[in-house]
């Protein structure tokens, strides 16, 4: 039997609700149905070929450089048999069900430990499930849309299976295949990636595996910023806070801090990485038990008896802060941990005090989140940046957006967007960019808002503004760091590559660039066409008999192409994949209509 998620748009908390989240959510629905329908009338459990991490583990796992290929051959085992009872949630997701395995993803599982504390959110990614099966649907948002992702139940294993062991190996245990399997090879605790803190409880690494496959592999996985992963989860818009800017602590406890994972606010922090040349070390130093470059989920404040606290949670379910308040220090009273509801143990849930928050992490995350019972509307426009020259001033002018509000519209919420590239990085160009931007209205000659700051190379920069009745015009502005220096590096780097990860990856770009209205023709050969395309097209050409011939005339020359490697080489000679950028404007309003929104890509100086 499928189950499904109760998912009222109208009652949500804290998932951005769009025209097409609905249609999102029936669509994989539907597909979680007919694939179980099938699935028992052959009598077989589901099989995900398009993410198979038994049959295909290099596609599922490693990225796109074939140099860097584990020659180990994982373990994979379904979910039953991991489990002898498998359940998706125990009770409901919380926070301390999040454990990290051997990826290094702590900026997503910091992020699904910040959303877990939200009532009814994860269970609003998760759409339908059929365990018996082992298919599972979610839902996540990238470049504007909610994207449906249908997974197995199948995954990877820390130890190996027993016929892969050595001689010597297979000795220690007497030889006894039974016997190892009953030793080894169950538990959660043998998952490879992220598990749940609860026995049998799956939703952790299912999810998990279902990001990964929404970025490609587990590979892409690899490092990040929390604040992404809950845009990708809920839909919100972020910006990072450097502690060090902030001016007035009182103020921004009462601004900020207190919102901490209501249905407004999701707060993750983190160390920034510090200089480990001047004692070489070559390891993370902790700095009271704090790790740097470390992603931390913020699941709740409190004030108590004058003092205000702050309590953290680190996605190793283990290792925490070892100063004031720590789980071990002298603070502790048993009317204290009565008052703040917390309870003594290596977890990786721990409290600290405000100023000592403030003193040890340098950056917050900070996710808004989009109230259903306010009635956002998303309003935007993508387009394909001018190309730049090589060497270029660092300036505003090359192109600019506007807009009209014809009603007022208090607590606006501007963001400037480049394309997620964490599916493609390795063929997203030859450098990153970094954004900003200022908000001018028209007859004003000075700009009434700006871009809040952002790190380097971040894919979103926001501001906050309360907009009156008029016409606006955004100017952004553009800064890149090269990445790679050679012009045919594409070329180059190409003879390490994976070409049937190659051909995925460039059909995912395509695709993300296809958010603009006019994209560039060129890549319309690594576009998909979706099956119901297909299978309406067949139907068009059987009601248009006449067209048929015609219509296969041109396929056949569509289909004419050069050989892969000339195709290689006309990617890697173009300017657009040196120095490409697709820049998109949103602008959220509370209520009324879309926004029309316009590009100009004229250069304006």
């Amino acid at each position: 039997m499928t189950d499904e998620a109760t998912i009222d748009p109208a009652g949500q908390v804290g998932l951005f609700v769009t025209e097409e989240l609905q249609k999102a959510i029936e669509h994989c629905r539907l597909e979680v149905e007919t694939i179980a329908k099938e699935c028992r009338a052959q009598n077989k459990k589901f099989r995900d070929i398009e993410f198979d991490l038994e049959n295909d583990p290099t596609l599922c796992m490693q990225g796109l450089d074939t140099s860097k290929k584990s020659s180990s051959i994982p373990a994979v085992k379904r979910v039953t048999e991991i489990f002898e009872h498998p359940v998706f949630f125990s009770d409901k997701p919380n926070s301390s069900d999040v454990i990290q395995g051997r990826l290094g993803d702590c900026w997503f599982l910091s992020a699904l430990a910040a959303v877990a504390t939200s009532k009814g959110l994860i269970e609003q990614i998760w759409v339908a499930r059929d365990e018996e099966v082992g298919i599972y649907g979610f839902i996540f948002f990238r470049n504007d849309a909610w994207t449906r992702i249908i997974i197995d139940d199948q995954l990877r294993w820390k130890l190996p299976q027993f016929d892969n062991l050595s001689e010597e190996a297979q000795a220690l245990y007497h030889n006894d295949r039974d016997k190892y399997n009953e030793v080894m090879s169950t538990g959660r605790r043998g998952l490879y990636y992220a598990r749940s803190g609860v026995t049998g409880e799956t939703w952790v690494p299912l999810i998990e595996k279902a990001y990964a496959k929404f970025y490609g592999d587990y590979k892409a996985l690899a490092g990040g910023w929390a604040a992404e992963a809950i845009e990708d989860l809920t839909g919100g818009v972020s910006n990072n806070v450097l502690t060090r800017d902030i001016l007035d602590p009182d103020r921004f406890w009462s601004d900020e801090m207190v919102l901490a994972n209501t249905a407004s606010r999701l707060l993750c922090v983190s160390m920034l990485p510090l200089d480990k040349t001047r004692n070489g070390a070559k390891s993370t130093i902790p700095v009271n038990g704090l790790q740097d470059n470390h992603a931390y989920s913020v699941l709740r404040v409190q004030e108590c008896k004058g003092k205000r606290f702050v309590v953290l949670r680190n996605p190793w379910g283990k290792t925490e802060w070892t100063g004031a308040w720590s789980d071990r220090s002298k603070e502790w009273t048993a009317e204290w941990l009565t008052d703040l509801g917390h309870t003594l143990g290596d977890d990786g849930e721990f409290v600290m005090e405000y100023h000592d928050f403030l003193d040890h992490f340098d950056v917050i995350e900070r996710t808004i989140l989009f109230d259903p019972k306010l009635n956002w509307i998303m309003s935007s426009k993508w387009l394909k940046a001018p190309e730049q020259e090589a060497i270029h001033p660092w300036a505003f002018g090359d192109f600019s957006f506007s807009f009209s509000i014809t009603k007022a519209a208090p607590g606006a919420i501007i963001s400037l967007n480049q394309l997620e590239k964490r599916y493609f990085d390795g063929i997203f160009g030859r450098c990153w960019w970094s954004l900003d931007f200022v908000l001018c209205k028209m007859g004003e000659k000075t700009p009434i808002a700006a871009s809040l700051p952002a790190q380097l190379c971040h894919r979103s920069v926001i501001c906050e503004v309360d907009l009156e009745e008029g016409d606006y015009v955004v100017f952004p502005r553009l800064d890149r760091y090269y990445t790679k220096w050679n012009s045919g590096y594409f070329e180059e780097e190409s003879k390490k590559w994976d070409l049937r990860k190659l051909s995925r990856l460039l059909t995912q770009r395509a695709h993300s660039r296809s958010v603009v209205s006019d994209p560039s023709s060129r890549l319309e050969k690594f576009q998909p066409t979706d099956l119901d395309v297909l299978i309406q097209r067949d139907i068009d050409k059987a009601e248009k008999k006449d067209e048929t011939k015609a219509n296969e005339e041109t396929s056949k020359k569509t289909g004419e192409s050069e050989d892969s490697s000339k195709k290689l080489n006309a990617l890697s000679g173009e300017d657009e994949d040196a120095f490409t950028l697709y820049v998109g404007l949103r602008v959220y309003t509370k209520g009324g209509d879309k926004i029309e929104i316009h590009a100009n890509t004229s250069k304006l100086v």
